[in-house]
């Protein structure tokens, strides 16, 4: 998001028409589809500790609704932008899609930086959040949902205020929310997991053996953490990770050749995902620049940290070595990377299905919500494998059938079927 000249809105789009032409869309459909539907923009005022008033500017984008409510997350994020908010929901409507829940893509934000504000200037920046848009959000409309730098708490905040306003209990508004509060166990791992059991799949389908790989992770945020446990325990090495420092302002890679130990990291990283570099130097690892971990001399790559992060500039980098790409975080690869990648044949796992999990243990969670019913853990994560699981075997078979590229079968999959249920309900 720092790169002031990258419109992820506009990639978004532009991976839509891509598959717009494949699909033979008509013009009204295709018009309709990559706009959204509704976008909001407010400001949220609030008085800071010192005593003075800031005014933060907040954001909510419902992209589409045909196939249920909106849902996607929150992020607290100083570089957020609208542009970056509309890609993400559009994003969240075909992740939807894709994995078959009932639900539609939303998106929201918040300019500002978690890192420099007080608990009470975070609740004050959550409750005038959903102040602001109490009356355009639910359980039966938009479901948000924690994002970058946003966390059970903020959402737990959001739910007070919420029903406060409503003067009712709605525990099926937000997900993410804390167990033991309307939060579904599981739902921590879920989209990390997630990009691991897409991982699994995509190995078996190319004779690899887990044990035999190794991996390079962008990110060390909830994401990341729980895709690398998940795959050490599929037998898999992951050799380096990379970070954002914010003493620094930049990010770093952490790089040991005898695998990485996730417990030990974990022992020295903030709750951002943050890794102490001195600390981190003491326990023998090589400290390298942010960009090198995609240069990593691996079987496998997963970003798992922002957008815009494989770009024209530098998918050359990637070695020939690597033969499968998880993307764990949304919006991770540029179309000019995509041709790189797809010349080069590396298996590419996209965005939008490989880390699925999370909306989809959010949906679960919901309904857990709604019914005031919650199932055990390894019952959740259960489905989750189930979920993920099928709708990768449709975009791999799809892919096959007709000859294409992963992320564009994935796409095919997910505009079909929403543009369907716009036809159904007789909106275009």
């Amino acid at each position: 998001m720092d790169d002031k000249s990258f419109n992820p809105f506009a990639m978004a789009q532009a991976q839509f028409d891509k598959v717009a032409d494949t699909l033979d869309l008509d013009g009204g459909t295709r018009e309709f589809l990559r706009n959204p539907m509704r976008e909001y923009q407010f400001s949220i005022p609030v008085r800071m500790d010192d005593g003075t008033t800031h005014t933060f500017r907040g954001f909510r984008v419902q992209h589409n609704d045909a196939r249920g409510p909106c849902k996607g997350g929150i992020r607290f994020h100083p570089q957020e932008t609208i542009n970056t908010v509309r890609a993400l929901s559009m994003w969240m409507t075909w992740k939807c899609a894709v994995v078959d829940i009932p639900l539609g893509g939303g998106k929201g934000g918040v300019v500002c930086d978690p890192h420099n504000l007080s608990a009470r200037e975070q609740e004050q920046i959550c409750r005038n959040w959903v102040r602001q848009l109490a009356k355009n959000v639910g359980p039966l409309s938009d479901i948000p949902a924690p994002d970058v730098m946003t966390s059970a708490q903020h959402m737990l905040w959001m739910l007070d205020e919420f029903e406060a306003i409503h003067g009712a209990k709605y525990p099926g508004f937000i997900t993410g929310k804390p167990v033991g509060m309307g939060g579904s166990l599981g739902r921590t791992e879920a989209t990390g997991f997630g990009v691991i059991y897409t991982l699994r799949e995509a190995l078996k389908q190319l004779d690899i053996r887990p044990e035999e790989t190794v991996a390079s992770v962008q990110g060390f945020g909830n994401v990341a953490q729980y895709a690398i446990r998940l795959y050490e325990q599929i037998g898999g090495k992951v050799v380096c990770v990379s970070c954002w420092d914010q003493a620094d302002q930049k990010s770093y890679s952490f790089k040991k050749d005898d695998g990485v130990n996730l417990d030990t990291l974990l022992e020295i990283t903030d709750r951002f995902g943050g890794i102490d570099k001195d600390k981190a130097r003491d326990l023998g690892y090589e400290i390298l620049a942010g960009e090198a971990w995609l240069e990593q001399d691996v079987d496998i790559l997963i970003p798992a940290a922002l957008e815009n992060q494989i770009t024209g500039a530098n998918a050359d980098k990637i070695s020939p070595r690597v033969k499968v790409i998880a993307e764990g975080a949304n919006g991770p690869t540029t179309p000019e990377a995509d041709k790189v990648i797809e010349e080069r044949g590396i298996f590419i796992i996209p965005d939008f299905l490989a880390n699925a999990g999370g909306v989809t243990c959010s949906y679960f969670e919901q309904v857990q919500s709604n019914m005031n019913y919650f199932w055990e853990k390894d019952e959740v994560l259960g489905k989750l494998d189930v979920k993920m699981t099928s709708a990768f075997i449709a975009v791999s078979d799809m892919a096959r059938k007709r000859k294409l590229y992963m992320r564009d079968a994935a796409y095919v999959i997910a505009i079909a079927r929403v543009a369907q249920a716009c036809r159904d309900r007789g909106w275009v």
